[in-house]
This record gives structure tokens, C-alpha cells and sequence, in this order.
């Protein structure tokens, strides 16, 4: 059974690519367009891995992690962060927030799978 990814971005262009990565790669995705609307589907529905952006309308990436970190049926839920940002300082409020993984844009489609891989053990 393949892997149920959620992804969290609000540019088309990034969530298309990433889509397309992805779902090439075998994973089922589903797209939310801020964190406020990746936190809802996240509520709804049962993701194996979630991929966002941290600068967003609405909800911006790191808060959507605290708050479904603090969901039950959220704590392990890997959360990966596709970014540009690379700020040392911002790695380490994501990682205490419960970021599993940092990804900086543009990213390697290449890439982007392995780490999918990786975090999710298959």
C-alpha cells in the first residue's frame, strides 16, 4: 500500500511539482494551500508524512506543526519542511516543534523522494 503525503505550500508551482514528484514515485498526495487548511486536512484525514512551507498566508508552516503536534493522533506523523529559508536558528524552532526534516528550495525532485524514503522507512 503506498503512502498517503499531505502537502502544505502556498505556491501552485511548488505544490504541482511536488505532486508530480511524488505521485510519480508511487505516494498518494493531497494539497492544502496554507497551514490553516493543511491543519483541517490533517485533522480529517490520515497522512503517513507531511511535506509544508514555512512562509505562508494564513497559518505559516511552523505553527500548523505545533498545533498538530499537539493532536494525539498526530505526535508521529513525520513532518518534513520545504523551504527557502535556511536560517540556523529557524532549524531549531522547527526541530523543537516537531519538524522531522529540512528540505531547501528550489529542491531536487531526486532528492525530495530519497528523503520521502528515508523518513518514511520504505
Amino acid at each position: 500500500m503506498s503512502a498517503n503525503i499531505l502537502t502544505v505550500d502556498d505556491s501552485a508551482s511548488i505544490r504541482l511539482t511536488t505532486k508530480v514528484t511524488l505521485s510519480n514515485a508511487g505516494y498518494n498526495v493531497t494539497e492544502a494551500v496554507d497551514g490553516a487548511e493543511g491543519l483541517a486536512t490533517a485533522k480529517s484525514s490520515r497522512f503517513d508524512l507531511i511535506v509544508t512551507d514555512l512562509n505562508m498566508p494564513v497559518m505559516d508552516g511552523l505553527t500548523m506543526i505545533e498545533e498538530l503536534r499537539k493532536l494525539p493522533g498526530q505526535a508521529g506523523v513525520p513532518i518534513i519542511f520545504l523551504t527557502t529559508e535556511s536560517d540556523t536558528d529557524l532549524k531549531a524552532r522547527a526541530k523543537a516543534a516537531g519538524a522531522t526534516g529540512w528540505l531547501t528550495k528550489p529542491f531536487d525532485p531526486e532528492n525530495l523522494v530519497k528523503i520521502v524514503k528515508k523518513v518514511l522507512g520504505r
